[in-house]
């Protein structure tokens, strides 16, 4: 009887473990993370986009709570993009592998959006002014793009003197992938201020983009070598360089941009997967386990521990 008792036990358990599996494969894999601002504070209400065209549905969105906790479930497997948003922050983007055994951690942090200064307002009240910003802000965070794009416009109508507007107009026309625009918004900044970075970078990853690598190389070079050249820049000549196929060119802008924030895990990735490329898994290894250490919280950092483990 004993013997009869332990085969139905066990059949029992085979049961009960085989649903388990059904029930965490039906239910797929997830995503649990958090958004802070430069400060370390949780930011509440971020929005937070999935996107994977393999996948259906290829497009899943979350929010943040009061501790800028966010989880998103029934992902399948795989890599996905992931866009972290926030009403007066700059948006930020990134990718995670995500799998069934353990959930991706990615940590964001963004960035205040530039305010505009007071004396660049000219007879248009700050508070009015603060209001059509916000406005703009959300349709952006909706990827409302063409609405965006108008009040943008609208408010630059408004007080001219705030060109650093167009960095938004020019990320939300090349979400649109309408390059040329993009193209023109970022100068726009350029005229006013021509050692601004960041229309340099939105530049040079418009023409990467629209397929134009030796625009793209043009327009960050010159701006490389001054001693001041953001990690976003160095960064970004290591795509132009890796679209090229020029792995030896692309792994020294890539240490440039690493050596100029050594807690920065997006150079060290890619450093990583080229390395893997060129046949060196020592280095590679060593890539990826460095992102572990210096910047573990990181959409990079989930990357990193699955290459690893495919390593191993």
């Amino acid at each position: 009887m004993r013997h009869a008792f332990a085969a139905v036990r066990g059949a029992f358990a085979a049961l009960l473990l085989t649903t388990i599996a059904t029930t965490a494969a039906a239910q797929g894999s997830r995503v649990v993370g958090i958004v802070k601002d430069e400060s370390g504070q949780p930011i509440k209400g971020a929005t937070l986009s999935l996107e994977n065209p393999d996948a259906i549905p290829r497009n899943f969105t979350a929010t943040s709570d009061d501790r800028g906790r966010f989880a998103i479930i029934g992902l399948k497997s795989g890599e996905w993009s992931i866009v972290a948003q926030a009403p007066g922050y700059i948006a930020d983007a990134g990718r995670v592998v995500v799998r069934v055994a353990a959930p991706a951690s990615p940590t964001f942090v963004l960035r205040r959006a530039p305010q505009p200064p007071p004396s660049a307002l000219g007879n248009v009240g700050s508070n009015s002014l603060q209001a059509d910003l916000r406005t703009a802000d959300q349709q952006y965070n909706a990827q409302q793009w063409d609405q965006a794009i108008a009040s943008y416009k609208a408010i630059l109508a408004k007080a001219p003197a705030l060109s650093f507007i167009n960095l938004q107009i020019g990320a939300a026309y090349r979400s649109k992938k309408d390059y040329d625009d993009a193209i023109v918004a970022y100068n726009e900044i350029l005229k006013a201020d021509p050692a601004s970075d960041k229309a340099r970078v939105g530049l040079g990853v418009t023409y990467l983009e629209k397929g134009d690598l030796g625009a793209a190389e043009n327009a960050l070079t010159q701006a490389a070598q001054a001693p001041t050249a953001s990690r976003e820049l160095l960064y970004s000549l290591g795509e132009v360089e890796a679209a090229r196929g020029n792995t030896t060119d692309a792994m020294k802008w890539y240490q440039k941009a690493s050596a100029s924030d050594p807690n920065w895990g997006k150079p060290l990735l890619e450093m990583g997967k080229t390395s893997l490329k060129t046949g060196d898994r020592a280095n590679a290894t060593a890539m990826l386990e460095r992102i572990l250490a210096v910047d573990p919280a990181s959409a990079e950092a989930a990357q990193a521990r699955s290459m690893i483990e495919q390593l191993r």
